[in-house]
Parts: C-alpha cells; structure tokens; sequence
C-alpha cells in the first residue's frame, strides 16, 4: 500500500475513535449518535455548494449507503446501551475486516497477496481480542455481542457499497458531502420517529460536541472513500480498524476501563498486522 495512503487512513483511525468516544460521553447512545450524525449532516451542507454534487450513477450508491448506515449507527447505539466502550467498539470493528476481505474477494476480485491475508487476519485477531473482558473468566454480554456482530456486518455493507460509489463518482469528496448529509437527514427523522422532541432540548445544549463529533467523523470517513479509490476495499477496511487502538486508550484514560494483558497482547498483534498491510 501506498505510504501517503497508509498514513492518511491511520490519521482516520484517530478521528474515528475520538468521534466514537464523544457518543459514550454525555447524552444517551442515541442521542449523542444522532447529534454528531447531524453535525456531520450541517457541516456537509456547508461545502456542498464548493465540492458540487456527484454524478447521476453514483447517487444510487449514496442512497444505498445511507440505508445502510441506517441500521449501522441504531445497532452502534443499542450496543452502547449494554456494553462498555473497550468490549463494544473493538467487537464491532474486528468482525468486519474479515467479512469485507471476503466479500471483496468473490464479488469485486480484488485479489489480495499472502502478506496482505495474513495481515487482515492477524489485525483482526488482535481487534476481537481486545473485546475481551479479564478477570477469573473471560465474559461477554450477549445483548451487546449480538448488536456488535449486527453492526460489523452492515460496516462490511457499507465498506463495499461507499468503495464502488467513491470509484464510480470519480471525485469521491462530493460522493461523501452528499452521503453525509443525505445521512444527518435520515437519522434526525429516525430519531424523532423514536424518542419525539422532547429530548431536543437537552441535545441542542451539546451542540458543540456534535459539530465538533461530526466533523471528526466526515474527515474520517471522508479520508476511507478517498483511500479505497487508490487502494483495494478489504485493505482499507482493515486499516481503519486500527481505531481500537485509540478507542481503548481513550477508554482507559478518559473513561477509566482497566487495562489488561490481554489488551496489550492484542494492541501488539494489531502492530503485526498494520506491518503486514503496509508491505503488501
């Protein structure tokens, strides 16, 4: 992979645990997922008019996508609801690499070398790994466990589907302003179905962490579309997931989960596999 590729999708990884961090901190899940969605949303609207819109053939993409995402940011959520940050937030990112591998394989042929399998299985190891909970057992909560798998399979879905629009766009920076903002839309309505405007108040009072939430997450995300219109989906995928690793320092530091052995063990195996990727 390509070092400024490479880099560029770590620096992602960051802004992705930081915005993924901010949902876990004040407001319910749901609601702090809706605010930094929408952020995201107003922030697109903004650069809309100086990135233009994308081609007609890549708006069936973006509506596909937003479907998508739907269904990721409810399931994100009701995970949240259940489960710590440390357990949830590496489950659901660890699954997915190997599924979106996969499905790249046999749907796209993107065919990937020994180094670059090798990688993705020795990254994703060391993600799910970091899901699990020390003490005299290794436990896990079934509720959240189940939503973090639900949610690992729509991060495929829509890995694959936001790597062809971004290709078929061409110029993936509109193809995103128009994901996003089509998605602050659709979450603020499912929203509103859900919970009514009562509690609008109270979110309109963080307004700041959603601008600042939704920024990181347009940036980080809008780097991902770009990078896998250079490089193959199921690597950049894979790479992203090094967002555990910033997750679960955030968790230890700032939300003050224990730190485990297992979680170094794991924090060095996600080490191996980022060497791996970059060589392939």
């Amino acid at each position: 992979m390509d070092l400024t590729v490479f880099l560029a999708v770590l620096f992602a990884a960051v802004c992705h645990a930081g915005w993924n961090a901010a949902i876990k901190t004040g407001l319910d899940p749901l609601s702090s997922t809706v605010l930094i969605t929408s952020g995201a949303g107003i922030v697109s609207f903004a650069l809309m008019p100086f990135a233009g819109l994308p081609p007609a053939a890549a708006w069936p993409w973006v509506a596909a996508s937003i479907v998508i995402h739907l269904f990721y940011f409810a399931g994100l959520a009701e995970a949240y609801q259940t489960g710590d940050l440390g357990q949830v937030y590496p489950l659901a990112r660890g699954a997915a690499p190997l599924m979106t591998a996969t499905a790249t394989t046999l749907l796209l042929g993107e065919h990937l070398g020994p180094a670059g399998w090798l990688g993705i299985v020795t990254l994703a190891l060391g993600v799910l790994l970091l899901s699990l909970r020390g003490g005299s057992g290794l436990t896990v909560d079934r509720r959240a466990v189940g939503f973090a798998l639900f949610t690992a399979l729509t991060i495929c879905l829509y890995s694959i589907v936001d790597g062809i629009g971004g290709r078929t766009a061409i110029d993936p920076h509109p193809y995103t302003l128009a994901w996003f903002a089509g998605n602050g839309v659709v979450m603020a309505v499912y929203f509103l179905i859900r919970r009514g405007t009562m509690p609008i108040v109270p979110m309109l009072r963080n307004w700041p962490v959603g601008l600042f939430g939704g920024s990181l997450q347009l940036l980080s995300y809008g780097i991902a579309i770009w990078a896998m219109t250079l490089a193959p989906i199921a690597l950049v995928a894979a790479l992203r997931e090094t967002s555990v690793l910033f997750g679960a320092a955030i968790a230890i530091v700032f939300l003050k989960e224990p730190l485990r052995p297992a979680r170094i063990l794991a924090a060095f195996m996600i080490v191996c596999g980022l060497v791996l990727i970059r060589v392939s």
